[in-house]
């Protein structure tokens, strides 16, 4: 695996203004927030970033952005996936990709391709791909789950397939994965209430959402996590931070993770259509989960 990429990284917000233009400002206060709270790696135009209400040139925009703004002081990956395959392979040239460390892959969605038509998509990028990858299997939001013999099968054959962020919730597959992966390629969590026991079976990180609110928590739970001296202080922050899952999720990402950005004055709360604003009740909650954070 890349030697910089482990630990704690985050899917980073696209951060909008009331007229949902790109709100530059708040993304560099994102940035600067992410940094200080020694988070690991950053995650450019994943699903949280809401890439796909994004055109082309906004999402290049935001790269150049983070780019310019994380000065080279933390590893950059970078989103780009979807279900036709020619088309994410046409997209690399869509981007600057210096100071860009490796891709953020998804699974295909909505086509519902088989596992030989998933280790086809995969094989296809891989041998076009500039920079290494990473795949995402998040069946919750694809309704299709790429299996741990698919995610061996890929990680065996190409030597550019690193490492996958694994958000299927499956524990046995995941175990799987772990138990059975080459030297070299590495499994990160990519559901932050399940990435303390992903880590106790092996896996070497996370890529969050919850990482970016609460950066200096996060992967501190994580460093100690990764570290078999420190289980104890890794669980108490674990259950510690918790309680924010639920109501950053339960109506939908990244409407809660910006209600959060937006209580810590980092950035508003705004989203693209078809996501909508979190409710009042969420933000009530998220607060009174912070102010018990501070107690």
């Amino acid at each position: 695996m890349h030697p910089k990429i482990f630990g704690t990284g985050v899917a980073l917000v696209t951060p909008f203004k009331t007229d949902l233009s790109i709100d530059f400002d708040g993304l560099t206060r994102l940035i600067n927030h992410c940094i200080a709270g020694n988070i690991d790696f950053l995650v450019v135009m994943g699903t949280t970033g809401e890439s796909v209400t994004l055109s082309n040139d906004e999402k290049s925009q935001v790269l150049e952005h983070v780019k310019k703004i994380n000065d080279n002081n933390l590893p950059i990956i970078l989103g780009i996936g979807g279900n036709n395959t020619s088309a994410v392979i046409e997209s690399f040239s869509n981007y600057n990709l210096n100071g860009v460390d490796a891709i953020l892959s998804v699974s295909p969605s909505y086509n519902k391709p088989t596992q030989e038509g998933i280790y086809q998509h995969f094989k296809a990028i891989s041998e076009k791909s500039p920079l290494p990858i990473i795949l995402y299997n998040v069946p919750g939001r694809t309704s299709s789950n790429m299996s741990a013999e698919t995610t061996l099968r890929l990680a065996n054959d190409f030597d550019n397939i690193i490492a996958i962020k694994e958000a299927s919730g499956d524990m046995s597959q995941i175990m799987d994965i772990i138990k059975n992966k080459p030297s070299g390629f590495n499994v990160l969590s990519g559901d932050d209430a399940i990435t303390l026991p992903i880590i106790a079976m092996g896996g070497k990180g996370v890529i969050s959402v919850l990482g970016q609110g609460l950066p200096k928590e996060f992967s501190t739970m994580v460093s100690y996590a990764l570290d078999d001296n420190s289980v104890e202080e890794a669980r108490e922050l674990h259950y510690k931070i918790l309680d924010f899952v639920n109501p950053l999720f339960s109506e939908g990402n990244p409407a809660g993770i910006k209600k959060m950005l937006k209580l810590l004055n980092i950035c508003g709360d705004n989203v693209r259509l078809p996501l909508v604003k979190a409710s009042d009740s969420i933000e009530n909650t998220i607060k009174k989960g912070l102010d018990n954070l501070k107690s």
